[in-house]
């Protein structure tokens, strides 16, 4: 029986410039026997044979051991001095059969499918900024669970006309790179789905709009007359365990393992969905979320998230290059 143990470690440039030679030296030498006993390491350019910025280092370790992490405290410094000195970021994976056979992607909608947090939009168009600010803090401030937090934004919206959210449509633009990730992940056969502690409403639209399989989201009460918001939530609260939930739902409705599972979102209420998934990663998150998440993005691109699945620049534009 082997004793050895696989990983992966991917190592992107913040800037996406050109990573210097001191510093794949440095990650080759110094940061990766650091972090693994006596690594045997492959190295792999990502998105330029001549000046990477994006590269992955496949490693075998002589010995069992966990996954270096910066929730780890044993490896945490090390890691974050390595960032630091390097302006680069590392994500590391368990090296197994499931990595590049992921079959279900769960997205959160604000601030990761789409640039904008809708609640945020409505109350800019509805002139109650300052008292949602208040609920936020309250609710970062742990006075204010999720779902009290939610009830209380959506009093906000009492005799909203119910047209208001064909409006926020309007306003609403998508994540860089999003529609071309949907598009390589249907091409390889996944299962898409946004899980938004936002409202149905739009998360149903941007489904329809992607060609996502599965979305949930928070319903609100209309007036009999369906002219306006009543300022009320009907139906399950999407909060952090329900999303956590519905992805274990999902995969076992449609066959496949927890290990087969990518997960993205950029808040708090994601991190439980990230952590039963094969891949969770905070995308453009808070630096709290970014300590705590299993892997972290911080991108202008969330086509990005393909590098971490494996898949080259070149073989990137491959698939979105080939006929459906």
């Amino acid at each position: 029986m082997s004793t050895s143990s696989h990983f992966i470690t991917t190592l992107f440039s913040r800037t996406r410039t050109p990573l210097t030679p001191e510093c794949h030296s440095s990650f080759v030498n110094n940061l990766l026997p650091a972090l693994f006993q006596e690594p045997t390491t492959t190295i792999r350019l990502l998105d330029s044979d001549q000046t990477p910025s994006i590269l992955e280092a496949r490693i075998v370790s002589i010995a069992p051991q966990f996954l270096p992490s910066s929730r780890d405290p044993a490896s945490a410094t090390t890691i974050a001095q390595f960032e630091k000195s390097n302006d680069v970021e590392l994500v590391f994976q368990h090296d197994t059969v499931f990595r590049q056979n992921k079959r279900l992607a769960v997205f959160d909608m604000d601030s990761t499918l789409i640039q904008q947090e809708v609640i945020d939009e409505i109350a800019r168009k509805i002139d109650v900024v300052d008292q949602v600010s208040a609920i936020t803090e309250r609710a970062m401030n742990g006075e204010l669970d999720f779902t009290t937090s939610l009830r209380e934004r959506c009093a906000l919206l009492k005799g909203v006309h119910a047209t208001v959210f064909e409006e926020i449509k309007q306003l609403i633009t998508l994540t860089n790179g999003v529609a071309d990730l949907i598009k390589a992940l249907k091409r390889l056969g996944y299962k898409t789905a946004v899980l938004s502690g936002g409202f149905a409403p739009v998360t149903s639209w941007q489904a329809t709009q992607l060609g996502l399989d599965y979305n949930f989201a928070n319903h609100l009460v209309v007036s009999d007359d369906g002219t306006v918001l009543t300022g009320e939530v009907t139906g399950e609260i999407v909060d952090a365990e329900k999303k956590r939930d519905h992805v274990r739902a999902i995969a076992a409705k449609e066959g496949i393992l927890l290990e087969q599972v990518l997960c993205v979102g950029d808040g708090a209420n994601d991190l439980p969905m990230m952590g039963v998934a094969g891949l969770g990663v905070a995308f453009n998150a808070k630096p709290k979320v970014q300590l705590e998440a299993p892997a972290k993005l911080n991108s202008s691109s969330l086509l990005d998230v393909l590098y971490l699945l494996g898949y080259s620049k070149k073989e990137q534009s491959e698939l979105l290059s080939t006929p459906s």
